[in-house]
């Protein structure tokens, strides 16, 4: 077994647009939590990636926007050797900008938990096992 890094690196990370579309476009879970929602998808690689969604239209001052990001991205940090192999996708809703860091934290510890616990819905699809008899 491995040893949890807390670091944060690119590998932890949804970058490109099609990494964010396969979970928009087929997720194999969700997880909401009052003003955000996860969006998860089950991945082929060892450890979870995020992915965040923190828009203008809800969340208005950039400064609010940004420390959103730190906090989740803290909390991801710190929770993710029992989130699983996941990609996830945390959409912020209104409202979030209402609550305070402690209360941020707390709240996606609780989310970050209940992920952990979830059982991938359909797994993926090895590309290695499709036999042809032609």
């Amino acid at each position: 077994m491995h040893p949890v890094s807390r670091s944060f690196s690119r590998e932890q990370r949804l970058l490109s647009p099609r990494q964010f579309k396969l979970v928009f476009d087929s997720p194999s879970g969700r997880v909401s939590g009052g003003q955000v929602l996860l969006l998860v998808r089950q991945n082929d690689l060892e450890h979870p990636r995020l992915g965040l969604v923190i828009g203008k239209k809800n969340v208005k001052l950039s400064v609010e926007r940004n420390r959103i990001k730190r906090q989740i991205r803290e909390s991801f940090r710190h929770h993710q050797g029992q989130i699983g192999n996941w990609d996830v996708v945390v959409i912020a809703r209104k409202g979030v900008a209402e609550q305070q860091n402690p209360e941020l934290a707390k709240h996606f510890g609780k989310l970050w938990k209940r992920l952990g616990h979830m059982k991938p819905a359909n797994p993926i699809p090895d590309p290695e096992s499709k036999i042809s008899d032609a």
